[in-house]
């Protein structure tokens, strides 16, 4: 079976009648074109529209889309997308890129676009570390906060007192100070080795 897609932005308050109209002269039924009006940051799982019709697309269908870029928000997220919909046997047609998976052209563009994808990815993994490294240098600390030492001392006091005189077991004196037990005998471990 042909299916189409069509996404508009929020944004812009666009229509899809351009995307339709295509999707028409290409064969495809207006029963079967399935539509978003969301902003293109949105990864392509995350719609409505696009939900429904991937429910819908078995091997041996063929999705149509006016371009390339309507199917996701990136070209890490079209490249992801359209490699699931490979993998699952669904032909993807692209009607302004020229893009057709069935033909050698078709292939090429899509290598192309993984190569570009991963470079891409690559590009944000660079500028992530190098933010962290920035952020290092001028003195920050990822993480979670050292635990303040004087309470730590304390609700160990305070757990094994409970345990000693009043007969609680490890479970219920480490609730009393809002502990778990493995948090009590991490905690007690530190303690005896410093």
């Amino acid at each position: 079976m042909k299916y189409g897609y069509t996404r508009t932005s929020t944004k812009d308050k666009q229509d899809d009648d351009l995307q339709r109209r295509a999707l028409l002269d290409a064969g495809v039924d207006s029963r079967q074109i399935f539509s978003d009006q969301v902003s293109g940051s949105r990864e392509a799982r995350t719609r409505s529209g696009w939900t429904d019709l991937d429910e819908r697309l078995r091997a041996d269908d063929e999705l149509v889309v006016w371009r390339i870029d309507r199917i996701g928000r990136s070209m890490i997220d079209v490249i992801t997308t359209v490699k699931d919909l490979l993998d699952r046997g669904v032909e993807v047609r692209s009607l302004s890129d020229g893009i057709d998976p069935s033909t050698r052209e078709g292939r090429l563009m899509l290598s192309l676009m993984a190569t570009f994808a991963e470079y891409e990815r690559e590009l944000i993994q660079e500028r992530v570390q190098a933010g962290v490294d920035a952020a290092r240098a001028r003195g920050v600390r990822f993480g979670r906060p050292a635990p303040d030492a004087k309470k730590v001392a304390l609700n160990l006091r305070t757990v094994q007192h409970l345990i000693d005189s009043e007969g609680l077991g490890v479970v219920e004196a480490s609730r009393t100070v809002g502990w778990s037990k493995a948090t009590y005998y991490r905690h007690r471990s530190a303690a005896a080795a410093s």
